[in-house]
């Protein structure tokens, strides 16, 4: 199932007319999700009310926004993909709390980049980073601003295996869409090194981790990009002439966007196209199903 997550924004039309389009093409349900943060219209501690979800000026509000926001979301959805099986979440709470919990059954989140204070925040890094950097599945933020299709997905790979999942993904869509995929690894070279031997370290390294992949994705075009950069300056780069920027995180816990890491978070601003943030397992936590 994909789980896209709306709020009325330009951002997160953008994000639906995405989510639907991966929906059809990995013959996935895509359910919509809305969340209602009802804390601003809490009783007071001092007793005094201010409103509620069910009840008040403000719950009113809020309930009938909700419903406006969910059956447009669900309109665009069917005219850009009529096939795709649609369902729609109306559900209390904050969006990151709202969305980890959505992430426990889901294959893939998809939010806009920047909202109206509700899945996106009014700047990159607040309820985008925190979902990005919380939900155990792969998080697809897109940008609102149209762009023509290029047909290349570009990934980041380092030299740790947790690196191994973003590729999967990357590979996966690849395949899915029919696209050309770049495998990208940055690095700055130690100054006392040669860097035709450093650079030819690096090669091997990323063959070592593209070879099952490889084996798996035959008929695919795989480009190997080695670059003496910082990771986020040639992701950004890269994603110029690209639809689609993954990267890994190397979360450490379950909460808290300090565990989405500088690349990821990095790339997330400032990446032109849509990036996928995809999170390694931790050790101590069981895989879950999606």
């Amino acid at each position: 199932m994909i789980v896209v997550g709306v709020d009325g924004s330009m951002t997160a039309r953008a994000a639906v007319d995405w989510a639907a389009a991966d929906a059809f093409r990995a013959h996935l349900p895509l359910r919509i999700v809305h969340a209602v943060d009802r804390s601003p219209y809490q009783v007071d501690r001092s007793g005094g009310s201010r409103g509620g979800i069910g009840g008040g000026i403000g719950g009113d509000t809020l309930v009938r926004e909700g419903q406006r926001v969910l059956r447009e979301a669900v309109a665009l959805a069917r005219e850009r993909q009529p096939l795709v099986e649609v369902t729609t979440r109306d559900l209390e709470g904050s969006p990151v709390a709202v969305l980890r919990e959505q992430a426990e059954r889901a294959d893939e989140i998809v939010l806009g980049s920047r909202g109206l204070g509700g899945f996106a925040g009014t700047l990159l890094g607040s309820v985008s980073a925190q979902v990005a950097g919380q939900a155990r599945c792969p998080v697809v933020v897109v940008r609102g601003e149209r762009r023509p299709r290029q047909g290349r997905i570009v990934a980041g790979v380092d030299d740790s295996p947790t690196s191994e999942p973003a590729l999967a993904y990357a590979f996966q869509q690849a395949d899915l869409r029919g696209s050309a995929l770049q495998v990208v690894h940055a690095f700055a070279p130690e100054i006392a090194r040669d860097l035709d031997e450093v650079r030819a370290d690096r090669h091997r390294v990323v063959q070592k981790r593209l070879r099952a992949f490889r084996e798996r994705y035959p008929h695919l075009e795989v480009e190997e990009t080695v670059r003496f950069a910082h990771p986020v300056d040639a992701l950004t780069a890269a994603s110029a002439e690209a639809d689609l920027v993954v990267v890994g995180s190397h979360g450490r816990g379950p909460f808290g966007a300090a565990v989405l890491g500088s690349v990821s978070r990095g790339v997330l601003h400032h990446a032109r196209c849509t990036v996928a943030v995809v999170r390694a397992p931790r050790a101590d936590v069981p895989a879950q199903r999606t």
